[in-house]
């Protein structure tokens, strides 16, 4: 028998070939030559057929430029972190479209001259929350918090309780990110009470701010106390509360979550959040407030380190001043609407001899937002084996397994994609009967 192998092309030749020159509109050069070396390497293992190099080429040529891949969000948390938290509107997406190109970012076409950064994004903000004096936007929620603590107490100490000195994912430690800002942290009162005293008793001429932080990835029930923002505002020193999710207003349907305009109202000098959670918009750090200091932490040398981008600057926008965001539909989706769903979705799937079933579904914002809240649903069920199949499908549709079942929970699904998971289900091998 003759070995195939001892055919294989030559790397110029493959590059040479009309069809593969034909994608170098899309690709560089050095990405072609990468995937025709790759390519020529998997038909030596014998992974593919000499004769069939140059179609192997051509078909990943043709494939995403990205490792990222979209993925159908059925596990039921509407803020994955591991899946990208927030997803983005409608207009979100068109508004970075427009501005992949050039805009005026920090150009005043009427005057010619150099105008505010992203000015329209912060007018946008300050008109969503008008309780702040003074707003600002950055990298991310993080970024925000270490700004602020950068301005007011680099070099001074920060008052915080033990309660709050949480680990916000990924081995980040809240104390560690204080202190290398050159802060120093004070610790007060206990894991589960600290009182308005234990905060009085630390405050000192070397106090440059003190900090409160939701836990928001957590909860602490039982014997516990914790001091309200109105209490820490009396105490004198400017006082910086993280409420995380990037709430800007109360929500009915999420009555213990913390939002910006409560926290200003009740005494906050800053606020500080994240922009891809509850907002609903891109990854960015926001920071709400006094417009004084708000002003210090735009001036300060640190601010150009943690810029936002023009991308998220136009997603931003575009969130805080178009309609319902997708993450805001999937919390309030009502149980009734996703059991209909469910329901139409399993008698297809039934009909075609799979063996799917209507469970409950208990989701969750996720996102370090809203910490043991549940947001009650219903689910696709199917045995166990599906979620492995469904995973590595196209398209892929993560879901999670639970009680011996492969769960697609629809909450973050946009119904027009109900098909698509019927249609994906139905090509799974042993999916009928």
């Amino acid at each position: 028998m003759t070995d195939t192998r001892r055919e294989l092309p030559r790397v110029d030749a493959v590059l040479a070939d009309p069809r593969v020159t034909g994608a170098l509109d899309r690709v560089s050069r050095n990405e072609a030559k990468r995937v025709v070396t790759s390519t020529i390497a998997r038909a030596r293992a014998g992974e593919i057929d000499s004769a069939d190099v140059v179609k192997a080429v051509c078909d990943a040529l043709a494939g995403p430029l990205t490792q990222m891949r979209p993925v159908l969000n059925a596990t039921g948390v509407v803020l994955h972190t591991n899946l990208g938290r927030a997803p983005l509107s409608a207009q979100a997406l068109a508004a970075l479209t427009d501005a992949a190109g050039y805009v005026d970012l920090e150009y005043d076409v009427a005057t010619g001259r150099r105008s505010e950064r992203g000015r329209g994004a912060v007018a946008a903000l300050r008109e969503a929350a008008p309780r702040a004096e003074d707003v600002m936007i950055v990298n991310n929620g993080a970024a925000a918090l270490l700004l602020a603590v950068t301005t007011l107490a680099a070099g001074r100490e920060v008052i915080i309780s033990r309660g709050e000195l949480v680990e916000i994912g990924n081995g980040f430690r809240l104390p560690d990110l204080i202190t290398s800002t050159g802060a120093r942290v004070v610790e007060v009162g206990t894991t589960n009470r600290t009182t308005v005293g234990d905060y009085a008793a630390a405050v000192g001429e070397s106090t440059g701010c003190i900090a409160k932080i939701h836990p928001s990835n957590f909860r602490v029930e039982g014997f516990t106390s914790s001091v309200t923002v109105t209490e820490l505002a009396a105490l004198g020193p400017p006082v910086i509360v993280d409420i995380g999710s990037g709430l800007l207003r109360p929500d009915p349907a999420l009555p213990a979550e913390p939002d910006a305009t409560s926290t200003l109202e009740a005494g906050a000098d800053l606020v500080t959040c994240s922009g891809d959670k509850l907002l609903g918009g891109p990854q960015a750090g926001l920071v709400l407030g006094r417009a004084g200091l708000v002003d210090r932490l735009r001036t300060h040398p640190f601010a150009r380190a943690v810029r936002v981008d023009k991308l998220t600057l136009a997603a931003l926008e575009a969130t805080l001043r178009g309609p319902t965001t997708p993450t805001a539909l999937a919390v309030g989706a009502s149980p009734s609407h996703l059991q209909r769903r469910v329901e139409a979705l399993v008698a297809d799937l039934r009909r075609d001899g799979v063996p799917a079933s209507v469970e409950k579904s208990d989701g969750a914002v996720g996102g370090g937002g809203a910490p043991g809240v549940m947001l009650a649903g219903y689910a696709v069920g199917l045995p166990a084996f599906y979620a492995e199949s469904l995973r590595i499908g196209d398209p892929s549709i993560v879901g999670r397994v639970d009680r011996g079942l492969c769960l697609l929970d629809l909450r973050c699904i946009p119904l027009a994609r109900d098909a698509d998971i019927r249609a994906a289900v139905l090509t799974i091998d042993g999916a009928a009967s």
